[in-house]
């Protein structure tokens, strides 16, 4: 998918690097300049251009004059052929089922984008010294390709061009081709997408430049198809113009590349001209983009801006911001104006077919004005800066609407996104297979509903959800014209609620907390329904700074949504790791399912310890050792949840303990008198602390607490303060700098403090004495 990136460099920078181009660039051929007009005029493209005044420029000149090199194409999702679909529905078979005629130098990488390609007839290089070596010696030029592993349309040009023989022909004889995940290498990415967009007003991804050996770019644009076709130069046509001017025009793009990197690195690294803003322009420019914004307010549909629409939530924080500075300032009507502009965008966001109403979270954008339809891929570092937005509008309106959006976001990450050391994964796929077993891709093949399968799914209750979500057995991307140019989804149904709930129940006479558990029953039985479904391509790369804005919605979530009532009820699904979902609190014990699932005729609290531990007995440990960390009331209380659990099995235990031993050994731990606890005070950062610890658990004591504490790290202590006061007051008292001092610590007491792992290991093996 090819996305319409802003430049922010200065219009004198464009026009000294255009004006360069302009001069000192060869024409092409009439027919290819007539290939080119057409490509600029065409109407598909018509939309993208009216909106970037940068081609608006381009066109005007292209009235009067050749067009000359280097030139761009940027596709948009509504430009499509049914040949791009046909190919694009192509996919390869499971690496298990697959044979593979290639392997390139790319199966050695480690990114899931790079891997896709591992198995192209293309002779593709990671981008390194080796691939530029190359170049030099054979003294040609380079394509490079930058795109990520869930993108649409680098998966259309892969199909089309990158798994063609013919075109890996011309690739491997002509160039050194260099594959580079922007998300592995946003710094490459930056470069030769500045470049791109500054030229030509617009990029996105697949994002394909040729470069000089000296990588210098000669030329880029986003995606070509194979062929020319509907008045646009396809990428083999691109390739032989390319060669030819490599060839007989050498100097001229070389000289072109060097200058527009020399431009743009001067207009990317100005300084100050001072040591602070002027006064009142921080303030101006706030006012201003607000008043930008507000000017560029749907109010029909919400969001800001036209279609395609994006979840942009740095334009809600804004405005969220100065809402607030109105509000401090006694301007409450016009507070009051801002806010409301921000929460009907949220409410239509959340209530379009952009948000995911069966598994949670937020597909990308909508390709339409209504956020209906989206494009379905989904990126981790929307999920964590919309969840965060959505906890806002809660702080500020105590509205359990914006909440629980919040809830289904992260629940939805929490389910599908994470891993088992705790890292957060990139994104989803837009594309899956629509069976199992089928040779064929789709985009939003996993996420789409006929009415049959709603019907077949839900029941009697069809009626109710399939008016609720506009389901139709026609199908129902028809909202907008952008909806579905070319009928991919005919007879398919994203789900999108068009009245509001209220309005919904009273018409369906019924109290709103029966209608509302009715659709969070339906929902529950489509999510397992579409848990069978093929699933979509999961990029498992860790990117930390995506990371953080996922953590940071989870850490503020867990205090904001403390103000959610208690009696608060959520209709959504959930599979997770949540102790609360399975615990019977009134009976004791955890049951194996949380219930929702009406095929599963039974709900077991599962006691049997076989192959694989039970979760009631694993769970009495957990809460024991809990209450071993913690102090006062906390540890009562998950002393007592543990209590009760053992009180459901007393049977079991006393009458089939061998089939119970793991819950055997929890219930003699939490009849311990007092838990023994290892205190190791230091910096943990230290060669001495890892010595420390591996005594620490040196010797078996399953009855045994390890708990480590740096006295230097203030959270540490805050977090210990809060939970357990003992255990700071003795960190605090036995502290050496330099050192690491360990505490062992029963009955009240507390040994000597020591600070070599032998007289560490000494003490924990000592045996207790005899009493009579």
């Amino acid at each position: 998918m090819a996305t319409h990136i802003p430049h922010s460099l200065s219009p004198t920078t464009l026009f000294r690097i255009k004006t360069h181009l302009k001069k000192n660039t060869f024409p092409f051929s009439r027919h290819t300049s007539m290939i080119l007009r057409r490509l600029l005029f065409h109407p598909s493209l018509r939309h993208f251009i009216s909106h970037n005044h940068h081609h608006h420029q381009l066109i005007t000149r292209a009235r009067n004059q050749s067009l000359s090199w280097p030139f761009l194409v940027v596709s948009r999702r509504p430009i499509h052929s049914h040949k791009v679909f046909a190919m694009a529905e192509q996919s390869q078979k499971p690496v298990s089922e697959t044979t593979h005629k290639h392997t390139n130098r790319l199966a050695a990488e480690h990114s899931p984008y790079l891997l896709q390609h591992a198995h192209n007839p293309v002779n593709w290089y990671p981008w390194g010294e080796e691939a530029f070596k190359e170049a030099r010696s054979r003294d040609i030029p380079i394509f490079l390709s930058i795109g990520y592993s869930t993108c649409h349309w680098c998966h259309v040009m892969e199909v089309e061009s990158f798994e063609d023989e013919g075109v890996a022909k011309l690739l491997n004889e002509w160039f050194v081709s260099i594959k580079v995940d922007r998300e592995e290498r946003p710094d490459v990415d930056k470069v030769y997408m500045t470049y791109v967009q500054a030229l030509y007003g617009g990029g996105g991804w697949p994002l394909s430049v040729f470069l000089s050996p000296d990588l210098k770019p000669l030329m880029g644009g986003t995606y070509f198809p194979p062929d020319d076709n509907y008045g646009r130069p396809g990428f083999k046509t691109v390739l032989r113009k390319v060669k030819e001017a490599w060839e007989n025009k050498r100097d001229v793009l070389v000289k072109s590349g060097a200058f527009a990197i020399e431009q743009l690195s001067e207009a990317l690294s100005a300084s100050a001209n001072s040591n602070s803003l002027p006064d009142g322009l921080p303030q101006k420019v706030l006012e201003l983009c607000a008043e930008q914004l507000a000017g560029s307010y749907d109010s029909k549909f919400g969001g800001f801006g036209s279609a395609p629409k994006f979840p942009r939530p740095v334009e809600i924080q804004l405005m969220l911001y100065q809402s607030k500075k109105l509000e401090e300032a006694g301007n409450l009507g016009k507070a009051k104006e801002d806010l409301q502009m921000v929460l009907y965008s949220l409410q239509c966001m959340a209530r379009g077919g952009v948000h995911d109403h069966i598994g949670g979270g937020f597909h990308r954008y909508s390709v339409d004005e209504c956020w209906h339809v989206p494009h379905f891929e989904k990126m981790l570092y929307d999920q964590g800066q919309l969840a965060n937005v959505y906890l806002d509008a809660f702080s500020i309106t105590k509205d359990l609407y914006y909440s629980n959006v919040s809830r289904d976001i992260l629940d939805y990450l929490r389910r599908d996104m994470i891993g088992p050391s705790g890292e957060i994964f990139s994104a989803e796929d837009a594309d899956s297979a629509e069976a199992e077993g089928a040779t064929g891709k789709k985009e939003g093949a996993f996420y789409v509903w006929t009415s049959r399968e709603v019907e077949d799914t839900v029941g009697e209750q069809a009626t109710l959800f399939k008016e609720h979500y506009y389901v139709k057995p026609s199908g129902n991307c028809d909202l907008s014209r952008m909806s579905d140019p070319h009928n991919e989804f005919e007879g398919k149904n994203v789900l999108i609620e068009r009245n509001s709930t209220d309005a919904m129940a009273s018409k369906f006479s019924m109290p709103i907390e029966k209608y509302v558990d009715a659709l969070g029953t339906c929902r529950r039985e489509l999510f397992s329904v579409r848990s069978t479904r093929p699933q979509p391509h999961l990029d498992d790369k860790v990117i930390v700074s995506w990371n953080g804005l996922a953590i940071s919605a989870f850490a503020r979530a867990s205090k904001i949504l403390k103000g959610e009532p208690d009696e608060t009820k959520f209709n959504f699904p959930v599979a997770g790791s949540d102790d609360e979902l399975f615990l019977d609190r009134s009976g004791g014990g955890y049951f194996n399912t949380p219930g929702e699932d009406p095929s599963v005729l039974l709900r077991v609290k599962e006691d049997h310890d076989g192959a694989e531990p039970s979760g009631n007995s694993v769970s009495v440990i957990n809460l024991v050792r809990l209450a071993s960390m913690v102090s006062g009331d906390r540890s009562d209380h998950y002393r007592q949840t543990a209590e009760h659990l053992l009180a459901v099995f007393e049977k079991r235990l006393e009458e089939m303990a061998m089939a119970v031993p793991l819950m055997c050994c929890a219930a003699d731990m939490l009849s311990v008198p007092s838990r023994k606890q290892v205190i190791l005070v230091g910096p943990k950062s230290s060669l001495e602390f890892e010595n420390m610890l591996a005594a620490a658990h040196s010797s078996y004591d399953p009855n045994k607490t390890v708990i480590h504490i740096d006295p230097t790290n203030e959270e540490e202590l805050q977090f210990w303060e809060e939970n357990n006061g003992h255990i700071t007051a003795m960190a605090r008292n036995t502290f050496a700098v330099g050192k690491v001092v360990a505490l062992v610590c029963q009955n009240f007491t507390c040994s000597p403090a020591v600070t070599d792992p032998k007289s560490l290991e000494a003490l924990l093996s000592k045996k207790p004495s005899s009493s009579s």
